[in-house]
């Protein structure tokens, strides 16, 4: 799909008119230091706004740097992401953290091919911190722009692939201040999907996501608390407490070995973080 430059300066006008009177005022937006967004951007993947914010706060206290991020001990760093989810993202961010301080002295690259070689970084991701931390006219996808792209530019079609979504993305970005467009963008989607609904199932990469309770994600989590509180344990001990199906858990110790989440004493045979 093409648009022609009127319908792009009619649809940017009215989604920095929206942001002109609706802006959100988060932490984040108030810096342009690549570590605080970088952090920002990581905290954010799937992961509600207001749950964020203060995480954040407590993160940029705590490790400030890459630098002191690098030198935290992943027991560290993993307590104080607790109740932001998916914590595989921890062990992402810390071993980023590591890589950096190691490969780039201390500084976030500026590349985005840099940055897909990072732990836990994909193609939306990479472009994302190079947007809000390098202000780079890149173009990717979250949920919010998908909203609006999809309201605006595909109102009457359904199964929308998100490379349509990504040619229109181009299309209509603000090349001169990427990074303000990108926060506006947002902004206007959390407004259509509170005023008109989350129109996400129009794309033919929508996925419902599972029920937590229950699920293997919530049993993961709980073995991670486990390990905060006993420092080591046995693979028994774990299934013991958690009175959960031996196969199952054992199962998901394996997986959490597997992605270096936890570790395994040779020695005594003890699970440890």
């Amino acid at each position: 799909m093409k648009i022609t430059p009127k319908q792009r300066a009619e649809f940017q006008k009215k989604v920095y008119s929206y942001n002109k009177n609706y802006k959100r005022d988060f932490p984040w937006r108030n810096t342009d230091d690549p570590y605080c967004l970088f952090l920002s951007e990581m905290m954010l993947q799937q992961t509600q706004t207001e749950r964020v914010v203060e995480k954040y706060r407590e993160f940029i206290r705590l490790f400030s740097s890459f630098e002191e991020l690098a030198g935290a001990s992943f027991a560290e760093v993993l307590e104080k992401w607790k109740g932001l989810g998916y914590n595989r993202r921890a062990k992402w961010i810390h071993e980023i953290a590591k890589n950096i301080v190691k490969n780039y002295n201390g500084k976030l690259p500026e590349s985005v091919r840099e940055l897909e070689k990072l732990p836990g970084i994909g193609k939306a991701t990479a472009r994302s911190i190079a947007a809000f931390a390098f202000n780079q006219p890149v173009v990717f996808l979250e949920t919010n722009i998908r909203t609006v792209l999809l309201h605006h530019f595909f109102c009457d079609k359904d199964k929308v692939d998100d490379k349509e979504l990504l040619e229109i993305s181009e299309q209509v970005l603000d090349k001169t201040n990427p990074r303000e467009w990108y926060s506006a963008l947002m902004d206007y989607g959390v407004y259509i999907k509170e005023s008109i609904g989350n129109l996400n199932y129009k794309s033919a990469h929508y996925r419902k996501q599972s029920k937590f309770k229950g699920s293997d994600r919530q049993i993961r989590g709980k073995i991670l608390d486990i390990l905060l509180e006993k420092k080591e344990i046995t693979s028994q001990e774990v299934i013991r407490i958690l009175e959960e199906n031996r196969e199952r858990v054992m199962k998901i110790i394996h997986d959490l070995l597997h992605e270096n989440l936890i570790k395994r004493s040779k020695k005594n045979n003890l699970l440890s973080l």
